[in-house]
């Protein structure tokens, strides 16, 4: 199985720097190279790639057009975007989510977690980079009061640990380090998580374990 990407972004140089992190896992390879968010949406239309990464400022469409074109709610066929860019505004971000992106990745996240949130995407998961999943999470507690209140809940101490981990941005493989299990394992207990809570992907783990003040003991 291979993961066929298109590449959106106005610089040359961060499209060839992203094409080599990317190319350098053997499930993932570069279909297409757009350098402004019209030639971007006429490519991801013909070529319909399993994941689109999108910058934010780019000419003729910006990424969060681009985004709306080919993931928003009133697309026939939704293709899969992730916003990958310098810019952490929160016009961005909720811009960006409300568009339809499955994913909004800093350039200086890392290598890891833009190749996890590649393929977080093609499994019809979603992935923030951790300081903008704090952010929104902190908007979403301040909003109103938290509705679990710390009050008991159904999963086991192992799943407990996924949760934290994952509420305080870690990726799948900084879990699997850091709990001394595998890469596999830990997919399990969050797909085991999701379907235990009723939840649809990471950042609604997260926002979870905020509002039951799980993380009130970390």
């Amino acid at each position: 199985m291979t993961i066929r990407i298109l590449l959106a972004d106005d610089q040359a140089m961060v499209r060839g720097g992203l094409r080599r992190i990317l190319e350098s896992r053997p499930d993932l390879t570069v279909v297409a190279e757009a350098s402004d968010g019209a030639e971007a949406v006429g490519l991801a239309r013909r070529l319909r790639p399993d994941v689109c990464l999108v910058d934010i400022r780019m000419p003729r469409l910006d990424g969060l057009e681009v985004t709306r074109a080919l993931a928003g709610p009133r697309t026939a066929d939704p293709l899969r975007v992730v916003v990958v860019t310098t810019f952490d505004l929160d016009e961005y971000v909720y811009g960006a989510l409300r568009g339809g992106a499955v994913g909004f990745v800093l350039k200086d996240a890392g290598p890891n977690l833009l190749v996890e949130a590649v393929r977080s995407a093609y499994a019809g998961d979603a992935l923030i980079s951790p300081s903008i999943t704090l952010r929104l999470l902190r908007h979403i507690t301040a909003s109103g009061s938290p509705s679990g209140g710390g009050r008991p809940h159904p999963l086991s101490a192992r799943e407990t640990e996924v949760v934290l981990a994952i509420a305080r941005g870690r990726t799948n493989q900084e879990i699997a380090d850091e709990l001394f299990i595998s890469l596999s394992t830990v997919k399990g207990h969050v797909s085991a998580v999701q379907a235990r809570l009723g939840l649809r992907n990471r950042v609604e783990i997260a926002a979870w374990a905020w509002e039951n003040r799980l993380m009130d003991a970390v």
